[in-house]
């Protein structure tokens, strides 16, 4: 349930009206905005008398929620969510954030010449993979430990924050310690512990949509970590399981305005993994920013075809450089869309 207060309504007054709800059992939750404010309601909403809570003067208007989200519900929060990452920020009317780099770290060299090439391009986060998830176990798994270590080497010669990876409940502490953003993987969307544990932490949580997830089972997952807490969530499109099979997924590219209407949460677009091929990156990535995505996150390699993992839809740093041209061309013509509660 959501209680929609009239503007400039007195905050003392909204105050009380949140003592009131909680002594009754609900979990209140209160989002000011410069002209509004939302008081949210999460609990059993049946035993509600909403006659008397319409009956307060600075109530604007009740509304039930009928999505099993709530946090992550627009209605709760009509503004776009703005995470804040080292002072560079996903969401919003931020510029577009663009993530890029290996799929996996495999040396020193290897990650910190990445870094500092698609830093010069304009990207503002270095991805790299340290523990891999593979679909065989004779794949090459990562670094692990020592692959979290070079990321942090990578950081400290270029700035750029990390974001990598994590596998298992386990590596929390050390993830929160060491990585600026922890990456929820596709096949560990609804691994519903781990979620619940990252909820515990404040770090941003970069949530990729799972293979065959719906978009309002993506919205449960993220929903789940900020039940406990965190609210510094991102969402990942990063292509579906279809019947096609020429690529290796399918971009669902619907998924960032439906996403924009339903949730505040920011929503960015993998076209390598969505592809898996290196040549349709360029064209998906353009896609992406033309339907309003918050940002990108791009496999970019120096030599992609002796890649220890998923070579085939890395692209090169001369080839990344240009595609950010492009992509700052598109963004200067204004053809990347902004939406608000105003307009979903």
């Amino acid at each position: 349930m959501v209680i929609i207060m009239k503007p400039h309504a007195p905050k003392e007054e909204i105050l009380v009206l949140k003592g009131k709800l909680e002594n009754q059992g609900f979990q209140v939750s209160v989002t000011d905005g410069e002209n509004y404010c939302v008081i949210g309601l999460i609990g059993d909403t049946s035993k509600v008398e909403v006659g008397k809570i319409q009956a307060n003067e600075y109530v604007e208007k009740v509304l039930k929620v009928q999505q099993s989200y709530k946090l992550a519900n627009r209605l709760f929060h009509p503004e776009d969510t703005v995470v804040d990452i080292n002072g560079a920020s996903i969401g919003g009317s931020s510029d577009l954030a663009v993530i890029a780099g290996p799929c996996s770290v495999e040396s020193e060299e290897q990650i910190v010449e990445i870094a500092k090439s698609v830093k010069k391009s304009g990207a503002k986060f270095l991805r790299g993979g340290a523990f891999k998830p593979r679909t065989s176990p004779y794949s090459f798994q990562g670094l692990k430990t020592r692959g979290l270590d070079l990321l942090k080497t990578a950081r400290e010669e270029t700035g750029l924050p990390i974001v990598t990876e994590i596998m298992s409940p386990n590596m929390i502490d050390k993830f929160v310690e060491d990585v600026d953003i922890i990456q929820v993987g596709a096949r560990n969307m609804q691994n519903f512990d781990l979620l619940k544990e990252l909820g515990k932490t404040r770090k941003p949580i970069l949530l990729k949509r799972g293979l065959s997830a719906t978009i309002e089972e993506l919205l449960m997952s993220a929903e789940y970590i900020m039940s406990e807490g965190n609210e510094n969530v991102i969402l990942c499109e990063r292509g579906i399981r279809t019947f096609e099979n020429y690529t290796r997924n399918t971009l669902d590219l619907s998924a960032i305005p439906a996403i924009k209407k339903l949730s505040h949460l920011p929503v960015i677009v993998d076209p390598s993994h969505a592809a898996g091929l290196w040549w349709m990156v360029e064209p998906l990535a353009k896609a992406a920013v033309a339907v309003g995505a918050d940002g990108l996150i791009i496999e970019v390699h120096n030599d992609p075809e002796n890649a220890l993992c998923d070579g085939q839809q890395s692209i090169t740093p001369k080839r990344f450089e240009n595609l950010m041209c492009d992509i700052n061309k598109l963004v200067g013509a204004g053809v990347r869309p902004v939406y608000s509660s105003a307009n979903v």
